[in-house]
């Protein structure tokens, strides 16, 4: 062989190479692309699916709020007839010892149901960005 003939044979041989490495090249970075957008798809899901979990139980919070004032502003009226109807100083003092003791008791309640409430609306919200990190560092695990 002369030298011209393993100067072309190296070169096509480099050549070649060059062009499986390139071409290997490219698809792992368009893979790697596909991926990203898969994964940034699934993250925009979950911001979403979180945002309308968040807002629904703001929703359910402004609701219940809203119901206790009314209700709270009825017992209001209701007592304060129950007051003025009271026939001796002994009456009115106990009414407004009974009155006091079930508004505090009912504002009591209410904060438990309205702590629940929000908490059960923040574990919504979480979850689908709860479920993107599991997915990530487990699939993160998986290639080490």
């Amino acid at each position: 062989m002369s030298v011209a003939e393993t100067a072309k044979s190296t070169v096509e041989q480099f050549t070649a190479a060059s062009n499986t490495a390139f071409k290997d090249g490219v698809e792992k970075t368009l893979a790697a692309f596909n991926e990203a957008n898969v994964h940034s798809k699934k993250n925009l899901e979950a911001v979403v699916a979180s945002v309308t979990a968040a807002a629904k139980g703001a929703e359910s919070v402004g609701a219940q709020a809203v119901a206790f004032s009314k209700k709270t502003f009825d017992d209001q009226v209701a007592g304060a007839r129950s007051l003025a109807s009271a026939k001796s100083v002994q009456e009115v003092v106990e009414l407004q010892t009974s009155l006091a003791r079930t508004f505090l008791e009912s504002y009591i309640a209410e904060v438990g149901k309205l702590t629940e409430s929000v908490s059960a609306s923040v574990k919504d919200s979480i979850k689908p960005l709860n479920e993107r990190v599991t997915d990530v560092v487990e699939k993160l695990q998986a290639k080490r």
